[in-house]
């Protein structure tokens, strides 16, 4: 890509947040988190109450990125044929031969939403990781190559936990941030009132395609870090782990730390977050706002951190001020 080209792509970054922001009102960190997840090639996982717009985000993301949209709705009856796809037999009425074909389910699409994953059975939650992790789909011993870019939203509600399925640790380690939504401020909620109960509102333009997000993410990888910032990093998440760790707050709380993928999570989401905002180096900035949510879902607490009320962003908190550049 020449100069030009690339400048031309990135000027399309802030249209793009601009037109999302015609229909969701703040939630800018949240909005910024998604993208980065997005740039960077990976999924996310969102957390919130109802009605803080987590299904209208994803639904207005799909109409600013043109992008082919499907929305699952998970339920306790939910089955991984649903998701996936099935084999049907079909057969040719001139010559009489029957053969099996497949038929794609929802899942083959370039921007999914798993809305409220965390109400199906681990049976059905297990469909999606191999199409999360190696972008391809397998039935009845056959690949099939899911659409690049391939980007799964989920949604869970953390209040109601009867009748639902948390999801395994080794799941949610495939989602390469877990972003939580809180409440919006007062001004805020006061523009939802008055855009959402009058006349319609604005209708948002399409501004990237799937060529230009698949060039967008190549341009991530070629963002630079500088050594100093690799060794941050790889300290960082070593320090997650409480048999090796020095972090007090780890050896005292942490029952599990993360693994190497948070390490490549956090930073490819750095690089991301740079080119989200112009710049082709990433920063110790850029680390230390995506280490909670590249983090948060990574890090396990024992039993007298719940007791004392410490969650795992407490634990990010602790080892940002510990570890240092």
């Amino acid at each position: 890509m020449t100069e030009q080209e690339v400048n031309t792509l990135l000027a399309k970054l802030p249209v793009l947040k601009a037109e999302i922001a015609k229909v969701i009102v703040g939630q800018e960190t949240v909005l910024d988190e998604v993208l980065v997840a997005l740039l960077a090639g990976g999924h996310a996982l969102l957390e919130g109450v109802p009605g803080l717009a987590k299904t209208l985000l994803v639904r207005t993301l799909a109409a600013a990125t043109d992008l082919p949209f499907r929305r699952i709705q998970f339920t306790p009856d939910l089955m991984p044929t649903d998701i996936l796809g099935t084999e049907v037999l079909e057969e040719d009425h001139g010559t009489g031969h029957r053969s099996f074909k497949f038929n794609q389910g929802p899942i083959f699409a370039s921007l999914v939403l798993a809305d409220e994953i965390n109400r199906t059975p681990p049976k059905t939650q297990a469909a999606l990781l191999e199409a999360m992790q190696e972008g391809h789909v397998t039935y009845a011993g056959t690949e099939h190559a899911l659409p690049k870019p391939f980007f799964l939203l989920a949604t869970q509600n953390p209040i109601e936990q009867s009748g639902t399925y948390p999801l395994p640790e080794a799941q949610l380690d495939r989602f390469l941030l877990y972003v939580r939504i809180g409440y919006p401020s007062a001004a805020e909620e006061l523009a939802v009132l008055r855009g959402t109960t009058g006349a319609a509102g604005q209708q948002v333009q399409p501004v990237l395609g799937g060529a230009d997000i698949r060039q967008l993410q190549q341009l991530v990888r070629q963002v630079s870090l500088s050594p100093e910032l690799m060794d941050f990093v790889n300290r960082l998440v070593r320090a997650t782990r409480p048999a090796t760790s020095e972090v007090k707050f780890i050896q005292d709380y942490g029952r599990w730390g993360a693994g190497p993928r948070a390490g490549q999570a956090l930073i490819l989401c750095a690089k991301a977050r740079a080119l989200l905002h112009g710049r082709f180096a990433a920063t110790l900035e850029d680390l230390h706002t995506l280490a909670p949510p590249v983090l948060r879902h990574r890090v396990l607490l024992n039993f007298n951190a719940e007791a004392e009320n410490l969650t795992a962003d407490d634990a990010v908190v602790a080892l940002l001020k510990a570890v240092v550049v």
